[in-house]
């Protein structure tokens, strides 16, 4: 690194000196519907065993959640239990955890991993502990946005084969630097911060199938908060913490040098533009999300049913069924990971929504010989970039199919206002919540209108409340 700076002090130099005027109301539009979105997945994820067992770990601590409105110290909602709170990190980890418990949390392409599951639960707790504006909080979301990208671009697929869990290894470093930009910390205590949040970062893909995934993302929430705090109180840490001979990257990847991905931080474009937010249409791994676009096309332009279909076959690009399980599947999140059912499922239910991946749904003996006539293979060569083609045999004899390049959900196909808002209310009917799913939407775009707190109170009033005039709810 020498003639260098090192990689912490310019990503903190990046953050403290954020030039606020780059924030547009595009921008602000995007971060409301990231928020709309992974909102609504956390409160769908919040009936999961997954995250009653976190919230009862929560409820055991010293400080324990609370359910009459009050804050003592520094309190923060925990979404889905309607009128609780608990101390900021523990709903920092317990949104977390929420938001990624269904796999349904949005994604990005550069990252491999989950950016505003990574990033949001942390910094609406602590605006909303501490009152502060969403404004900031939009500019702290694409300052975290930025390094999610550009960190995870360095390191993938290094970092990714040997098995890292990126949403969470990566995602809490950025997250750090988003909570400390959003308490007002100078370069010096967010370089502190950057080492902090190394020093408690990891998560490793051999969890995927079990509560583990979902609480490293929520790990990556606290993680990420606690350093930011701990920085606030002048604890320090190596500003090499990142690229040092013993930094993160020698030990998590293959020593790469992280000065090229972070040339022009800070600059036009800001990688919200640059790459976006990939937002998923389907509650399942997204190895399966263009193959379903295919299959639903072919659906809507070629009269395929369940009944007439003899086959389906499953093209894709290189490295895309790595997660998938050719298993047939026997549980709910094990039909996530899975072609076959995900593709007779679709052909069946003519949808894919959460009811979708229970274990009944998963267990439908109507669906078990059409799973046995599909397939699917990678096609040699590059993984990027990626594709699916579907080709379905027909009972008749007729061949019909589809390829798909670009994901719907992606930056350059994203779902409309619509979509987005039934995926919002197949959220919040899969919980039971009172929540009106049209409010959710209308308030995450009003972001940057309010701060935090007040937000926050709007996002969870129940159906049956409203607004008076001191803003209080009734």
């Amino acid at each position: 690194m020498a003639g260098r700076r090192h990689a912490s002090d310019v990503i903190a130099t990046f953050a403290a000196s954020f030039d606020a005027s780059m924030v547009s109301a595009e921008h602000v539009r995007i971060c409301g519907r990231a928020l709309a979105d992974t909102f609504a997945v956390a409160v769908a994820g919040s009936k999961e065993e997954t995250v009653t067992r976190v919230r009862r770990y929560i409820g055991g601590l010293s400080s324990g959640t609370r359910h009459d409105g009050a804050r003592k110290g520094a309190h923060a909602s925990v979404w889905g239990a309607f009128g609780a709170t608990a101390p900021v990190e523990s709903a920092a980890l317990a949104n977390g955890v929420a938001a990624h418990a269904l796999d349904f949390d949005d994604a990005s392409s550069p990252m491999s991993g989950h950016p505003s599951s990574a990033l949001l639960p942390s910094l609406i707790a602590l605006g909303e502990a501490r009152g502060l504006s969403g404004k900031r909080l939009v500019e702290a979301y694409l300052i975290g946005f930025d390094i999610c990208c550009r960190l995870g671009r360095a390191l993938d697929p290094v970092h990714y084969a040997r098995g890292w869990h990126m949403t969470s290894s990566v995602g809490t470093v950025a997250a750090a630097v988003a909570c400390s930009y959003l308490i007002g910390l100078d370069s010096r205590r967010i370089c502190h911060a950057i080492g902090l949040a190394a020093a408690q970062t990891g998560g490793s893909r051999e969890n995927f199938g079990t509560d583990a995934k979902s609480f490293q993302v929520g790990q990556c929430n606290a993680a990420a908060l606690r350093a930011a705090l701990l920085a606030e109180q002048g604890f320090t840490s190596s500003i090499a913490a990142l690229d040092g001979k013993a930094g993160y990257t020698r030990l998590y990847s293959n020593g790469e040098d992280l000065s090229d991905a972070l040339e022009g931080l800070g600059q036009d474009p800001l990688e919200i533009d640059h790459s976006g937010i990939e937002v998923k249409k389907y509650p399942a791994c997204y190895a399966v999300h263009r193959p379903l676009d295919g299959l639903f096309h072919l659906m809507r332009t070629h009269g395929v049913e369940f009944d007439n279909v003899d086959g389906v076959n499953i093209e894709t690009s290189s490295g895309a069924m790595a997660l998938l399980n050719p298993e047939i599947p026997r549980s709910g999140m094990q039909g996530k990971f899975s072609m076959s059912y995900a593709v007779a499922a679709a052909l069946v239910d003519r949808r894919i929504g959460l009811s979708t991946f229970t274990d009944e749904a998963v267990r439908r003996a109507q669906l078990r010989g059409l799973m046995n006539r599909v397939s699917a293979f990678e096609r040699g060569g590059n993984m990027l970039p990626r594709f699916a083609v579907v080709t379905v045999r027909l009972k008749s004899g007729q061949i019909v199919s589809h390829r798909v390049d670009t994901l719907h959900g992606s930056p350059t196909s994203p779902l409309s206002d619509a979509e987005l808002l039934e995926k919002i209310e197949d959220c919040l009917r899969w919980a039971g919540s009172p929540i009106r799913a049209d409010v959710v939407l209308s308030v995450a775009n009003e972001i940057a209108e309010s701060d935090v707190r007040t937000l926050v109170a709007r996002l969870t009033a129940p159906i049956h409340s409203r607004r008076v005039s001191d803003g209080s709810f009734v």
